[in-house]
């Protein structure tokens, strides 16, 4: 698929002279992938807040807690490259569907669960529908617009209801929790699968294994074959350094199950190179990893929702243990950050036209390690709370321009057979960049003896990680020879 992507777009021109405008069923395709993603973005955080509650209420430690995010936190983040390929080959629209009916069936469970062991399925179950849903739906969505202005709009929607579905989950939660208890925090989400599934099918074009866009090209000659060595290498390596990384933000480093379980995955995942530089249908291409725009794109992705989440992290313990905000309050405050990820969201389509997907890539991770120095300046006085406000939000439609940019720069050039082995690079990518951040930075925080010395001390680390990797993936790009 051959695509000039230098063409520049006037970023007062809402369709691109040349570009065919959106049809109705073309806004309806790209509301049910959306909605979908914002369903389980919404996931990763609606639950945090009910967590006190849930656990009085099924009779939970607070050590066994963790495990209401770690149970769906595995299997959502290890199966999302076997669920991309296994899309690629036999079918996206079906895995994608199955996924929306899991989903669904298991919110249910955990909205009726009657103890730990019942809501803790639920919860996995969920784990399991979202990595179907998020590699599948994204291919979906790459393969139904094409490259160009149509896909940097289609993707700048998307990257919005992403980054705004984590937002809106934290002030929902507890918004639901209060007013109706910690189930129906799983009831909303219920209520959403149910929504979605119905009209997704009537909607999706049905996908052919190989074919462009899924659709019209003809099945393989032979039936394409599951690299089933690199499929278990890889999921158990995943799931290893997840848990590793869960555990550890909770219990630290020196337990010997989190040691255990850093050394499978770094062995699984070693296995896993060497089975695909051996395979004759690897589940990864390794010529594609050597792209450097997959490379040094999904970097930035990794750096970009690693450092983020972080932040989000320790300005919530900021905000309420320091300057003692009420949880609403705090809500409020990450409130303003999901309204600028909107705004966000409808401006970077353009800045992309202007700059390039690589470029602004880069321009976004420097504004957002930028803006998460001026943090530096916090303190115990109340009008700290102002510019956290300011800081967070601004930084947040740097973080929102990186998502897209970071996306649209993986995916660029690739082939429509592939898309669901470079969007599951791209969901993986999320998924290790949100889970790695509160271990590794966060837990500075709250196991230094002040509270602020903690923060300050993780924005520092924080900003200077966003910084250099900006300016390591500016060089690593520059030598490539698409503008992307």
């Amino acid at each position: 698929m051959a695509i000039d992507t230098t063409t520049k777009t006037s970023p007062a021109t809402a369709t691109p002279p040349g570009v065919p405008r959106l049809s109705t069923r073309d806004k309806l395709v790209l509301f049910v992938l959306c909605a979908a993603q914002f369903m389980v973005a919404l996931d990763f955080s609606v639950l945090n807040v009910a967590l006190p509650d849930l656990g009085r209420d099924l009779g939970m430690s607070q050590s066994a807690l963790q495990w209401a995010v770690t149970a769906f936190a595995l299997p959502s983040g290890g199966f999302l490259l076997l669920f991309g390929r296994v899309g690629d080959l036999f079918g996206r629209r079906g895995l994608f569907l199955a996924g929306l009916a899991l989903f669904g069936a298991a919110s249910l469970l955990s909205t009726l669960a009657w103890d730990p062991a019942s809501f803790l399925a639920g919860r996995a179950l969920q784990g399991i529908g979202a990595a179907a849903i998020v590699p599948t739906g994204m291919s979906l969505l790459t393969t139904t617009f094409p490259e160009g202005p149509a896909r940097d709009r289609a993707l700048g929607i998307s990257g919005t209801l992403l980054s705004l579905g984590f937002t809106i989950g934290m002030v929902a939660g507890g918004t639901l929790t209060d007013a109706f208890g910690w189930r129906s925090t799983m009831a909303l989400l219920t209520v959403f699968a149910l929504i979605v599934l119905p009209s997704a099918p009537g909607l999706l074009p049905k996908s052919l294994p190989h074919g462009p866009h899924g659709v019209t090209g003809a099945p393989a000659p032979e039936r394409p074959r599951l690299d089933v060595p690199g499929a278990v290498t890889v999921t158990t390596g995943l799931l290893s350094l997840i848990y590793a990384l869960s555990t550890a933000a909770d219990h630290g480093f020196g337990r010997a199950d989190v040691i255990t379980a850093l050394i499978a995955g770094a062995v699984l995942m070693t296995a896993f190179a060497i089975v695909e530089s051996r395979s004759a249908a690897p589940l990864v291409s390794l010529p594609m990893l050597r792209r450097r725009t997959v490379a040094w794109g999904n970097l930035g992705g990794l750096v970009t929702f690693s450092m983020m989440s972080t932040i989000v992290f320790v300005l919530t313990l900021y905000l309420q243990e320091i300057l003692h905000l009420s949880a609403f309050e705090t809500g409020l405050v990450f409130g303003v950050q999901g309204l600028l990820s909107v705004v966000a969201g409808t401006l970077a389509p353009k800045v992309i036209g202007r700059l390039g997907a690589r470029r602004t890539l880069v321009c976004s991770l420097t504004g957002q390690g930028a803006l998460i120095a001026t943090l530096l300046l916090l303190d115990t006085h109340g009008w700290s709370a102002w510019l956290a406000t300011a800081a967070v939000a601004l930084a947040s439609m740097c973080h929102l321009g990186a998502i897209i940019s970071y996306g649209l720069t993986v995916t660029s050039g690739v082939p429509d057979e592939e898309q669901g082995l470079a969007t599951g690079l791209v969901t993986s990518t999320q998924q290790v960049g949100i889970t790695i951040g509160i271990p590794l930075l966060g837990v500075l925080a709250t196991t230094s003896g002040d509270l602020l010395s903690g923060v300050h001390t993780v924005v520092a680390l924080d900003a200077a990680i966003v910084l250099a990797a900006a300016a390591l993936i500016g060089l690593g790009l520059r030598r490539g020879q698409s503008r992307v």
